[in-house]
């Protein structure tokens, strides 16, 4: 990946830090974070600020500039990814590795007392700004909200606003209508005597109000605010938005009377969000209170005052959209079934068309989307695909590009980890696999990432565990031998939404996870990446339900996992020595139950030559 040439933003940048029009008062440092508050790990094109000024466009990373200095913080998926596309202008700092300081410590090291840092506060979580502002103050350094977006100034050609057609999601995707959504809402609130709830988390606008957009690349999500309150509703998006008339008659926009009481919705434009709700608090009566996430934007939670706001780590809708309902789960069991039978038949053609020659990453990449593109329901990808070779492989979110673009060769591993968003349901896999003979060390690496998977699939736990306390279970083969990856195990999968979403999740990294239940899906994703050489990652979508134990201590019950996601394993990549009677069980049953439900659909469909690879590849091991 060439790295972009940054010596003229960051010059136009630092000089916009100290032009008093955009900044009230000159700044020693400014703080762009990765996207926008109220979006997820993908941003739309016109929020891309981080990618503007250094060209590194991983999902996770901070960027600070100084007058005299530039550094990215990143994680360890995209140590290697930042090293390439960033140049010589930018220090990168490795988060989790030894030694590290924060941003917050390294501006403390570097900037004088009294200096001031920048930031847009519509782009930092209210939990962020409190915890770095208080680092900061520290060292009698104040963190300050710019006038205006400072990149923006300076970004000539950025793009616009999305303006994407908006989708009505009926109940045979959704189950639920979004009234009776508003009226499960509702009631939290009144549990928690809140009068008002501010939404800022653009796919749990998505889900409440059963729609979807285009508006981020991979998301199914609309820019939108809503603020609900008991009997009140509102909507801030741009009216232009509103004339599909199938739109119009979801919301019941033009009905005299809408069919459920309280449920009128009242849209008012995008940028009127900050002065409705300031308008809202200074109507609220003695006692009532604003309900607002924390990963909310500084800018919207400053606005209530403090003996009226009422902040959680989640809203009610974030813990009710991870718990996906009956029809939910048939939906993205259906799209698995679909996505697996487009994987069969891209596997099918690499394992013809790589010993040949011709097959890139990035054509190999293309072609796992024209297959799905052939799937009923299919809307777009979930995320950019990942499609490694060799050495490729080993950078953990790799994206092929024309400038880093290789062939896939029968002499080195192929990673390949892709998915899409269908109507009902939303797709997330991994697959590594060789074309020719694998070495005794990738066999061996692939298959203690595979005993790592298997560990976590048929994990049985207490109804209440935390994701978190499952993590060990995917390292404890690799760490036997020394071996370790830089990733969490796992996250929450959204129904036709985000393929990243909270609140649950497998990973060391955070403490801060809701517990699991029943219908809740996550993914189980361990790996291992060997610089410069290859990467190994398995990846499958888990279904969490009720486990069946011996005995029941205290009647807390117990949960475990069931795979959605039925894509062959490579055995060839297996080394059997290494797995028990009951893990060659595991991938036997695993392969079977492929064979059976993947194989009557391709039947169906009559893919033969795809159903043909798929029986071969599930043969008992």
């Amino acid at each position: 990946m060439k790295a972009k040439v940054t010596t003229e933003i960051l010059r136009r940048l630092r000089n916009a830090m100290k032009d008093v029009h955009l900044t009230a008062e000159p700044l020693q440092a400014l703080i762009v974070p990765s996207g926008d508050a109220h979006q997820s790990e993908y941003v739309a094109d016109c929020d891309c600020r981080r990618a503007f000024i250094s060209g590194f466009d991983g999902s996770a990373g901070m960027a600070v500039v100084t007058e005299a200095q530039a550094a990215m913080w990143t994680d360890g998926r995209y140590f290697l990814q930042a090293a390439q596309q960033m140049d010589s202008n930018w220090t990168l700092m490795k988060v989790g590795i030894q030694d590290t300081l924060t941003w917050e410590d390294w501006l403390l090291s570097v900037l004088p007392n009294g200096s001031r840092v920048g930031v847009d506060p519509f782009l930092v979580p209210a939990s962020t700004w409190k915890s770095s502002s208080k680092q900061l103050k520290r060292g009698g350094i104040q963190l300050v909200s710019t006038n205006t977006n400072l990149v923006d100034a300076i970004w000539d050609d950025r793009s616009a606003q999305p303006q994407s057609p908006l989708l009505v999601l009926p109940l045979s995707y959704t189950g639920l209508s979004w009234q009776s959504k508003v009226e499960m809402l509702r009631a939290k609130m009144q549990q928690r005597k809140a009068a008002w709830i501010v939404i800022t988390a653009l796919d749990e606008i998505a889900w409440l109000f059963n729609m979807r957009g285009g508006d981020v690349e991979y998301n199914p999500v609309f820019f939108a605010y809503a603020m609900v309150g008991l009997e009140t509703i509102r909507l801030f998006v741009d009216e232009c938005r509103l004339q599909d008339v199938t739109v119009r008659a979801h919301l019941e926009l033009d009905l005299a009377a809408p069919s459920h009481a309280g449920m009128r919705v009242e849209v008012l434009p995008y940028a009127a969000v900050l002065a409705s709700l300031q308008e809202a608090c200074t109507q609220l009566a003695t006692g009532q209170r604003v309900w607002i996430s924390d990963k909310s934007s500084f800018a919207l939670t400053a606005v209530i005052p403090k003996s009226q706001r009422m902040q959680m780590p989640y809203t009610p809708i974030c813990l009710a959209k991870a718990v996906k309902n009956k029809t939910e789960v048939e939906g993205m069991r259906r799209a698995h079934v679909k996505d697996a039978v487009a994987l069969c038949e891209f596997f099918c053609w690499l394992e013809k068309e790589v010993p040949n020659g011709g097959v890139t990453e990035v054509s190999a990449a293309d072609k796992a989307e024209f297959f799905r593109k052939q799937q009923e329901d299919f809307v777009e990808l979930s995320f950019a695909t990942i499609s490694g070779s060799g050495p490729n492989g080993a950078i953990i979110h790799y994206k092929p590009s024309k400038d880093s673009d290789r062939p896939l060769s029968t002499n080195e591993v192929f990673l390949c980890d892709s998915g899409a968003q269908y109507r009902d349901g939303t797709t997330d896999v991994t697959r590594t696999v060789h074309f020719g003979t694998p070495s005794a060390y990738e066999k061996e690496c692939f298959t203690r990432v595979l005993k790592g998977y298997i560990a976590v699939n048929t994990a049985v736990f207490p109804i209440g565990t935390k994701g978190h306390l499952l993590d060990t279970l995917a390292r404890m083969a690799l760490w036997q031998v020394g071996l370790e990856y830089l990733h969490g195990t796992g996250h929450g999968v959204g129904s036709f939404l985000n393929v990243h979403e909270g609140p649950c999740g497998i990973s060391y990294k955070t403490f801060a996870d809701e517990p699991l239940e029943a219908n809740m899906i996550i993914t189980d994703e361990p790996g291992f990446y060997e610089e410069g050489a290859f990467g190994i990652r398995i990846e499958n979508v888990l279904l969490v339900i009720p486990a069946k134990t011996r005995y029941n201590f205290k009647d807390r019950g117990s949960l475990t996992f069931e795979p959605l996601t039925l894509v062959p394993i490579q055995l060839k990549m297996i080394e059997r020595s290494l797995l028990t009677e009951s893990e060659i069980s595991w991938v036997n049953k695993y392969h079977e139950h492929c064979q059976e439900v993947v194989g009557a659909e391709l039947k169906k469909q009559g893919r033969e030559d795809a159903l043909k690879w798929l029986l071969k590849e599930t043969k008992p091991f």
